[in-house]
């Protein structure tokens, strides 16, 4: 059990989970109740930090980067032991990401599986990181010069995360800016610091300067402003909506970022698949995390030789789950993050079914927890299908067309992912270039992702990319170098 923080799971006070600037856990300025996503119980406090403290966060990772920081094979070895203490740690991590996020164990235990992965996969790239060749020689008048690329870090790197993936989205951006040589300064999701405090304790006790590594507790609409304004900051990697996404670019200015924004993601389902394989990844990138992360499926297209069967399916599916107490081990779907954002949900369901939508099964409320949703008769008026639900809500939608099904994907303002279920190749091919998306996964859904694959949107899903060697690229800068001999 960590030193810095532990759950309540008695009648003592919470713990403080402190704030860890320019090498030091400290208290901060008050401190704001962290409650369990299920009981409504405190389980931590979490310490609130000033513009000053963000000011000594940022200018403790930048006089520690200059200072000069950790050599390729040393990140790699600290990294990969990391890996292995996570693992030590897990059925803490677990606990936490449980009471804080409201997910469940199994939810969670893939979780720490895979931010394993991630900081692997971030150590190996740690050790193999390499500019190019050029061939000079290849020029007129060039014969006596050699040329090549080295990749330098930048700096200090802002990391704001979001609660939703709160282990392994917060390893997908500081593993890697770790393994590139620069220094971290870590944002979380108010909601779920927890997880944040534990990996940084993991990733000091695995070898990284203390001082290379800073992490802030409190409002994000505070604390991003803060950061926008540190000129000392490299590299802004965000997850989050478009709105506050939209924010910090400006904020940036000519400096880089990585933004992985909002979504409306969809998933097809032709007349040709596997309707028997498709059905239960359907059901888990519909429901699981309670529908919270940014490719869960939301609008579900069938095409109408299969619509009715494949209905059947689902709903005898998604009937078959279990909704309640992220605690209990049986449980599958769990509460929301908030009960607001579970009444908001609820209210863009009401306002569905007043507009003509039918609810083939869920659409009831008990405070956070909404019960998975499958809703039909929809059409794009509706929020539940033109804007970013984050819930347990799936529209079935039937088509007949497949190019006029891929229309239909396309015209939102989002492109991040979509999955496509079929075995005709030449639909396969097709959906991969029409798709206005980041990602397009034949027989997986939108919601698939292996941690070492390239990740990331275009339009208002944002720019840039996640996974680890290609983090690394964007969290460096190239520098070439020439020799006339």
């Amino acid at each position: 059990m960590s030193a810095n923080l532990n759950l309540q799971q008695d009648d003592r006070p919470p713990r403080m989970a402190k704030l860890l600037i320019d090498g030091e856990w400290i208290e901060g300025e008050g401190s704001a109740d962290l409650h369990d996503k299920f009981t409504g119980e405190p389980i931590a406090k979490i310490a609130q930090a000033t513009r000053t403290h963000v000011a000594q966060a940022v200018a403790g990772t930048h006089a520690a980067f200059k200072r000069g920081g950790v050599v390729p094979y040393a990140r790699y070895e600290a990294l990969m032991r990391a890996a292995a203490i996570l693992e030590d740690r897990k059925q803490e991590v677990k606990d936490a990401i449980v009471a804080e996020a409201g997910f469940t164990y199994n939810d969670a235990e893939r979780e720490v599986q895979r931010t394993g992965q991630t900081l692997r996969s971030s150590g190996e790239e740690a050790r193999r990181l390499q500019g190019d060749m050029i061939p000079l020689q290849g020029a007129p008048n060039q014969g006596g010069r050699i040329g090549f690329t080295i990749r330098i870090p930048l700096g200090v790197v802002c990391a704001i995360t979001p609660f939703n993936a709160p282990l392994n989205t917060t390893a997908h951006k500081v593993a890697p800016a770790l393994a590139a040589g620069n220094a971290v300064v870590l944002k979380p999701a108010t909601y779920t610091p927890l997880t944040s405090v534990i990996l940084c304790e993991i990733l000091i006790e695995a070898g990284f300067p203390k001082n290379f590594i800073a992490l802030i507790h409190g409002p994000g609409s505070k604390i991003g402003q803060w950061l926008a304004e540190e000129e000392a900051i490299r590299f802004y990697t965000f997850t989050g909506s478009t709105e506050v996404g939209m924010r910090i670019q400006a904020g940036a200015g000519l400096r880089r970022t990585q933004m992985e924004l909002g979504s409306i993601a969809s998933t097809i389902v032709c007349a040709d698949a596997d309707l028997e394989s498709a059905l239960p990844k359907i059901v888990a990138a519909g429901f699981r995390k309670a529908g919270q992360m940014c490719t869960s499926i939301q609008r579900l297209y069938v095409q109408d030789a299969v619509f009715n069967r494949f209905g059947d399916m689902l709903f005898d599916a998604v009937n078959d789950l279990v909704v309640g107490n992220p605690h209990d081990a049986k449980t599958v779907v769990g509460p929301m993050i908030d009960a607001k954002e579970a009444e908001r949900a609820q209210t863009w369901i009401d306002e569905a079914v007043a507009a003509g939508a039918t609810v083939l099964t869920g659409g009831k409320r008990e405070g956070p927890l909404l019960y998975p949703t499958v809703l039909t008769d929809v059409d794009k008026s509706m929020a539940v299908m033109s804007r970013e639900i984050f819930a347990p809500v799936v529209n079935l939608v039937r088509f007949t067309d497949f190019d006029a099904a891929l229309d239909d994907v396309n015209d939102t303002p989002y492109g991040l992912a979509t999955g496509i279920f079929t075995n005709d190749l030449s639909k396969a091919f097709t959906a991969s270039r029409k798709l206005e998306v980041g990602g397009v996964h034949i027989n997986e859904t939108s919601n698939s992702r292996v941690d070492l694959m390239p990740y990331g949107g275009c339009k208002a899903s944002g720019f840039g990319q996640e996974g680890p060697r290609y983090a690394i690229r964007e969290l460096t800068d190239e520098r070439l170098v020439t020799i006339n001999a």
